[in-house]
């Protein structure tokens, strides 16, 4: 068995606990006995992180024949693979398993689960699907297959063209900063004291914890606290605003609200958490105000989930004559920092902080980067996804700017329940909700609440990257009975506003004349 890697081989979230499964995922992410190569004397592209944004900048200039540094200080495949989108989805797969054995018997006459289920069980299997995903994103593959330099070490540039990993120096023709972000921890009195997770350590659990206080709704904080409810746990979610998943449109996150209610988790909108303490049963007890005055929720795990923070520290910035912004490093509309040598993309310089955002972004300067393109980031169509039961999903313009847009924008709504195959699966709450140009059928964008939610938005998405109208997506043909029918109602519906009076008289006309 390979040697125990120490705390900064294991990366700023320790593994935990070190069994198979991770000292496998290990071994591809950060293998113990690598030892780092010698630099070339120059190369094509350095990229600093190799998380989605970095891995897909290396991976995609080596196939081309780029000669391509990739230095990382941690672990590779970043959050995604390790404490983000795989392990959380993994994790939200069991956790609908569970439900939908209890639901069985209540909503389709199917056989009672009993008992408590095997909570330790789920969690192995995260970590397998992880490291079995792991060589995908492992330094073997890419020092092996694709023929990239990998450096583990802190990467800190020292100066325009140079680039400071491991003790070695790497100078560069072009650079890509892609260092992510982390999760932001508020300044709250007596977190670090009481005792806190976020997604960096949440999945290292292998006990099911009796209660657990989350501390803000955006889509981790809402994703994990169905799960955890699913699971058995009792949780309470504190979100400061008005509502949960305050950026996408209010109904559809009314729609979320409304099922993690049903699933058991207690929502508290406008809580401004002070303190935190633990208890002497050993719980950690936080103390918030709302209107209605103080409270307390208290837990035996809380989870951090109020946004991300770029990593911008001891970069060397300033040497490399790079500057900071707001949120994270500054680029212009291509990705490029105020050094012409050197692009930032990711996280670390998005706000747009997703997997898929990343890699768009990647491809699209490696072009720039190395071959002269003008790609820009706005041109880029990102939609979203929160992936609780039912998903939340959304691309285009946002409710916010259909409000400010007014009379400029249609908008077509049709309801699941008005979809055969959702009254069939039992899941029929949710709807589409299609903006349109007024007065055309061009789609300026889309929210879908439902199940599946994050599958179907791509073909509206793909649609408006295509220039096709909503009436052009309605002729689309669908197997019956699928989902996707919802999207021809919608074109139906629309269709149904061009029947002003005045084409009906015509269509009258008509038909008298052929009778």
């Amino acid at each position: 068995m390979a040697a125990i890697p120490d705390e900064t081989v294991r990366g700023p979230a320790a593994l935990e606990p070190l069994d198979a499964h991770n000292l496998g995922l290990l071994a591809n992410v950060h293998p113990v006995a690598w030892e780092n190569p010698e630099p070339k004397d120059r190369y094509h592209l350095v990229v600093v992180g190799a998380g989605t944004a970095g891995l897909v900048s290396a991976a995609i200039a080596a196939s081309l024949g780029a000669r391509v540094a990739l230095v990382e200080r941690a672990l590779m495949g970043g959050d995604c693979l390790n404490v983000g989108c795989v392990p959380s989805k993994a994790l939200l797969g069991a956790a609908r398993g569970w439900h939908a054995a209890r639901e069985a018997a209540a909503r389709f006459g199917g056989p009672a689960a009993t008992g408590g289920g095997d909570f330790a069980a789920a969690m192995t299997r995260v970590r397998r699907i992880r490291a079995e995903l792991s060589p995908v994103d492992g330094a073997p593959r890419f020092h092996g297959e694709l023929g990239v330099d990998v450096f583990f070490g802190h990467g800190r540039f020292v100066s325009t063209e140079t680039l400071e990993a491991g003790g070695r120096r790497l100078r560069f023709r072009r650079a890509v900063i892609a260092t992510g972000a982390r999760a932001a921890v508020p300044p709250i009195p007596g977190l670090a004291e009481a005792g806190y997770r976020t997604n960096e350590t949440i999945f290292n659990l292998t006990e099911r914890p009796d209660s657990l206080v989350v501390i803000g709704g955006g889509p981790i904080g809402c994703e994990l606290a169905q799960a955890f409810a699913r699971f058995g746990t009792r949780v309470t979610l504190l979100e400061a605003g008005e509502r949960i998943l305050a950026r996408d449109d209010p109904e559809a996150a009314a729609v979320v609200a409304h099922s993690l209610a049903r699933d058991g988790v207690e929502l508290v909108t406008g809580a401004r958490v002070d303190r935190l303490e633990r208890t002497g049963s050993g719980e950690r007890a936080v103390h918030y105000r709302t209107e209605a005055g103080e409270e307390i929720a208290t837990g035996s795990e809380v989870l951090v989930a109020v946004g991300r923070a770029p990593n911008v520290e001891d970069l060397g910035l300033e040497s490399a004559g790079v500057r900071r912004g707001r949120g994270g490093v500054e680029v212009d509309g291509r990705m490029r920092t105020a050094n012409r040598r050197i692009y930032a993309i990711g996280d670390v310089a998005s706000p747009l902080r997703f997997t898929h955002a990343a890699d768009a972004q990647a491809r699209m300067v490696v072009r720039n980067a190395l071959f002269f393109g003008r790609g820009r980031a706005a041109e880029l169509l990102i939609p979203w996804a929160t992936y609780t039961s039912p998903e939340l999903a959304h691309v285009g313009i946002t409710a916010a700017e259909v409000a400010e847009a007014g009379a400029r924008v249609e908008t077509v709504t049709v309801p699941f329940h008005d979809v055969d195959r959702a009254k069939l699966d039992g899941d029929d709450e949710g709807f589409l909700r299609v903006h349109l140009r007024a007065g055309s059928d061009r789609i300026l964008g889309a929210t879908l609440v439902g199940e599946h939610a994050g599958e179907l938005i791509s073909q509206i998405t793909q649609a408006m990257r295509a220039g096709s109208g909503l009436g052009r997506l309605g002729d689309v043909v669908h197997p019956y009975p699928t989902r996707a029918a919802v999207i021809g109602r919608a074109a139906d519906a629309w269709r149904r506003t061009r029947l002003t009076p005045r084409v009906r008289r015509g269509f009258d006309l008509f038909f008298r004349l052929f009778a």
